[in-house]
Formats: structure tokens, C-alpha cells, sequence
């Protein structure tokens, strides 16, 4: 046996002890973590956000119930959702309440505006990117007044955003940082706190014009979609074309079978959406608000088992989705699972759960 081959079984030998070492760990971490809610349970009030252009909109905040450990000052961070078109904030009480519990301040306003689409001005529900701006400047405010019920409660450093539908596409032009046609109104600057966002029927041909290939400058902001299959108002092939222009890992697409457009809303749409859902609509809600939660947990706020759920062991878990995923190299030692992914699996690994076929890439 010569030096060479000495050398290579030793570099294998070590391999084998990391990949033993490592799917420890990970199992471990994957069989302790719990996908549930931080909080039990989450309360909300009605409040009014002044606007850059001279108006106010109304709004819901909704937080989680602080009690003992988790009762740290300045922790939450701001999640802005954006409503869908023509669709009131109310209807987002569930989802909302659902994502407050992991640990956000959820924001829900009205706003009520006319927007010049390619057919035609359209009068009623309808978000703009201007209102990133506006919220920031408002809970920044609420934060530093002892009367506001989320009084030093709030990380005003970092704004994820949520978004359905409409909503959804003004959230995807705010994330790029330029002012989009009907989506935009007048000048957008993004602000430094904006650092992630997950949104649901949605895609980035909404609100636009042309057919051309979609492209989504998202510089490195964590960015994913939830889309259900029955969606009969936002194609779903759109947005599989949208998830595929998102330039910048780590992404996620998360497709919900038997959900349809309104999903994520309290009640079915039975006049704007054709196609009825096959999944419960309060186990749609459960199952876009986790993984929402989730996905913004682990790629914004760190949080490993968070992180390992959405791009890892999650879908294995959850009957209720189909994920395809990329990410950076995990909050884990990167050297190590650069290794381990491009020495053993490659850059593509697979896993069939009941004939599902997930996707993830393993950038280093």
C-alpha cells in the first residue's frame, strides 16, 4: 500500500465520521425541533396608519401573548401583510393570528386606492409599495410609546412581509427595490429593515404587463412562494415562472394540493374563484401560515430548526405540501456540508415521500 492510498482512505475515513457525525446531529435536530407555535396564544387591536400621500388606513396588529421566558423586550419583528385585491383585512384574522404565534408583529391594513392596470383603472382594496415605508415609520412610533400595546415589544430592525394575491406581487416589487407600474404609485426607496418575505397566490405577472421570462432582482433577500394547485385566479404556472426568475437562494416553493386562491382567508371565495377546494380551508390556513412562519424563522431570524423544517425535513412531515427548495449552506459549519453535499449527494438531492419528488440544491 503506498503513501497516496494510505492518504485517501484517511480523507474517507474522516468523511464517513463527519456524515455519521453530522446525520446525528441532524436527526437529532430534526426529531427535537417542533413545528408548533412559540406562543399559545395571540390577541390584535384596530388601529389607523397615516400615509405618505396625506391619507390613513386602517388597520389590524396582531401579537403574540408574552408571558415568562418569552417575554423579552424589542424581539418581535414586524410582518407586514399585504391584503389581496379587494379583499378586507378582516378576512385575514385566522392566518395572521396563526403567524403572530411564532414570534411577529402582523400588520394588516386596509388601503384603499385607484390603480391603473393594463385594463383599465380599478377603485377599491389594493396595496402599493409605498405602504413598506409607511408601516416601518408607524410601529417604529407605536414601539416607543408606553400607551401602545406593543410598547417595547418590537424589533423595528427587521420587516418581513406577507402577501396574497395583488398583494403578494406589490411584495415581490418592494423586495427588488424599484418602483413597478400599478404597483408603485408615486417613488419606492426599500428600507434597510426589509429582509425577507413569503407570499401565497401569487406571482410576479400580476399587476404587469407582457409575457416575456420573468425576472426577480431579489439581492439575496429570502424569498418564497406558497401557492395552491386549485387556484383558478393565479395561475400556478405562473407562478412556478416566477419562482424560477428569483435570482438569489435561499427560495422555497411550496405548493399546497386541494388549496385554491382564497386559501389563506377565513371563508372560500365562491364568486371570485371558480375552482373549489379539496383541503379543509382551516387546515390550509394552519399548513401556509407554518410554513410561512417557518421559511421567515429559519432564513431571516436564524433560527436552525426552523430552517432545517422548510429545507430539510419538513415536507417529509407534512402531508399537506410539495416543496422545492434552495438554499445557501444551512446555518451549520458551511465547509463541512460543501463537502459532504458536493463529495456524497451532489448538487441535487431527492426524496420520494408517497410518490412526491422534492428538489433541493445545495449551494456552497
Amino acid at each position: 500500500m503506498n503513501f497516496l492510498s494510505s492518504k485517501k482512505q484517511s480523507s474517507m475515513a474522516v468523511i464517513g465520521v463527519l456524515m455519521i457525525t453530522l446525520g446525528v446531529e441532524r436527526s437529532a435536530t430534526a426529531a427535537a425541533f417542533n413545528p408548533a407555535p412559540l406562543f399559545e396564544s395571540a390577541v390584535s387591536y384596530s388601529t389607523k396608519i397615516p400615509r405618505s400621500d396625506g391619507g390613513v388606513d386602517t388597520a389590524d396588529i396582531y401579537r403574540p401573548v408574552l408571558s415568562g421566558k418569552n417575554s423579552q423586550q424589542n424581539s418581535l419583528p414586524i410582518a407586514l401583510l399585504l391584503q389581496g385585491a379587494l379583499v378586507d383585512k378582516s378576512d385575514y384574522s385566522t392566518f395572521a393570528s396563526t403567524v403572530a404565534r411564532y414570534g411577529f408583529v402582523v400588520v394588516v391594513p386596509n388601503h384603499l386606492r385607484t390603480a391603473i392596470s393594463p385594463t383599465g383603472a380599478v377603485t377599491g382594496l389594493l396595496t402599493e409599495q409605498q405602504q413598506v415605508n409607511d408601516v416601518l415609520t408607524y410601529i417604529k412610533t407605536e414601539n416607543s410609546q408606553l400607551s401602545s400595546p406593543i410598547a417595547n415589544s418590537v424589533d423595528t430592525s427587521t420587516l418581513v412581509l406577507l402577501g396574497h394575491s395583488f398583494g403578494g406581487a406589490v411584495g415581490i416589487a418592494a423586495i427588488q427595490g424599484n418602483c413597478f407600474p400599478t404597483l408603485c404609485t408615486s417613488s419606492f426607496t426599500r428600507p434597510q429593515a426589509l429582509k425577507g418575505g413569503v407570499f401565497y397566490g401569487t406571482n410576479f405577472r400580476i399587476g404587469q404587463s407582457g409575457a416575456g421570462s420573468i425576472i426577480v432582482e431579489n439581492d439575496g433577500i429570502p424569498l418564497a412562494l406558497v401557492q395552491g394547485n386549485r387556484d383558478g385566479v393565479a395561475s400556478p404556472s405562473n407562478a412556478v415562472l416566477t419562482y424560477a426568475g428569483i435570482q438569489d437562494s435561499p427560495k422555497a416553493f411550496i405548493s399546497i394540493p386541494g388549496a385554491n386562491h382564497y386559501g389563506i382567508t377565513n371563508d372560500d371565495n365562491l364568486i371570485r374563484e371558480s375552482i373549489r377546494p379539496t383541503l379543509e380551508q382551516d387546515v390550509g390556513i394552519e399548513t401556509i401560515a407554518r410554513w410561512s412562519a417557518l421559511f421567515l424563522r429559519g432564513t431571516v431570524l436564524k433560527d436552525e430548526g426552523a430552517f432545517d423544517y422548510v429545507f430539510n425535513s419538513g415536507d417529509a412531515l407534512d402531508s399537506n405540501v410539495n416543496v422545492t427548495s434552495v438554499a445557501k449552506s444551512v446555518p451549520e459549519p458551511s465547509s463541512v456540508l460543501c463537502l459532504l453535499g458536493l463529495g456524497a449527494v451532489g448538487t441535487s438531492l431527492r426524496l420520494t415521500r408517497q410518490q412526491k419528488l422534492v428538489k433541493k440544491e445545495i449551494h456552497c
